[in-house]
């Protein structure tokens, strides 16, 4: 009898076992492994490394390398494994079009001054370029470079003065325009380190249309004088050239009432108040 209770007791015990074991093991959430990424290929592109403007110059710093999946990249893009000195490549060359920060360069969007189309590039929206023959007298003894600021004068020759003149002939100068651009002197599109002074034969400046149309007919009716202008100038001030109107005696409206005006007769220079008849 003792041995039968025992007995019971102890296959009792071993089902209260099994059913607390199996209570517990019911509560205990089940860990479930995550499924494993397939790393898909990539490529390295090159990418705007910020907000790169239509007209800008693009420096080395403003390309950058970006991974890019390669069932994403677009024949056009310039990858890294086809081209590894693309950023030497186009540094210095200028934006066609617009880039956003992170959006991949295109050879068609940048253009080197190697390429045909560079200097449409190198113009500002809205306007022009024209040249104009220079020579040492002419273009501040040629230290006048790209990217300076000039003032436009035209020399005009007159015949047959009054009598009071000698009935013989005066040459007068008045400024047309201000605050022109230099593009270039020649074929020099860029100020090289250490360069002082570039003597050329001529200069492409940038004006409006309608400047443009001035200038070219002041050049027909005499001669073009480029007079720089200080760098200080510069600071704050407008990047849009400004057209002085002439009076009727042949000179600038706004010298009218200040400063002289220097007369050429029979080989003598006379300078004349502005204010004066």
């Amino acid at each position: 009898m003792r041995i039968g209770i025992l007995a019971l007791a102890l296959v009792a015990a071993g089902l209260a076992a099994f059913l607390v074991r199996t209570l517990v093991s019911s509560d205990t959430p089940q860990q479930v492994s995550a499924p494993q990424p397939v790393e898909q290929p990539m490529a390295e592109v090159l990418v705007a490394a910020q907000t790169i403007t239509i007209g800008q110059r693009v420096g080395k710093s403003d390309l950058s390398w970006q991974r890019w999946p390669e069932t994403a990249v677009a024949s056009t893009f310039i990858t890294r494994g086809k081209q590894p000195d693309a950023q030497d490549v186009y540094a210095g060359a200028i934006a066609r079009g617009q880039l956003a920060q992170g959006e991949p360069v295109s050879a068609a969007k940048l253009v080197s001054f190697e390429n045909a189309g560079f200097m449409s590039a190198l113009l500002s929206p809205g306007m022009r370029a024209i040249s104009t023959k220079i020579s040492p007298e002419t273009g501040a003894g040629g230290f006048i470079l790209p990217n300076d600021r000039v003032d436009v004068i035209v020399t005009r020759r007159f015949r047959g003065g009054s009598e009071a003149d000698g009935g013989g002939e005066s040459f007068r100068s008045s400024t047309i325009l201000r605050n022109v651009r230099v593009l270039a002197i020649d074929q020099t599109f860029a100020e090289a380190e250490g360069e002082q002074v570039v003597v050329g034969k001529t200069a492409t400046l940038e004006m409006l249309p309608e400047q443009a149309e001035a200038f070219a007919l002041g050049e027909a009716s005499g001669s073009i004088s480029l007079s720089l202008r200080p760098l200080a100038d510069l600071a704050g001030g407008s990047k849009v050239p400004e057209t002085v109107v002439a009076n009727g005696e042949g000179r600038s409206a706004s010298t009218r009432s200040t400063g002289t005006v220097r007369l050429l007769r029979y080989g003598t220079e006379e300078n004349i108040s502005a204010g004066s008849n």
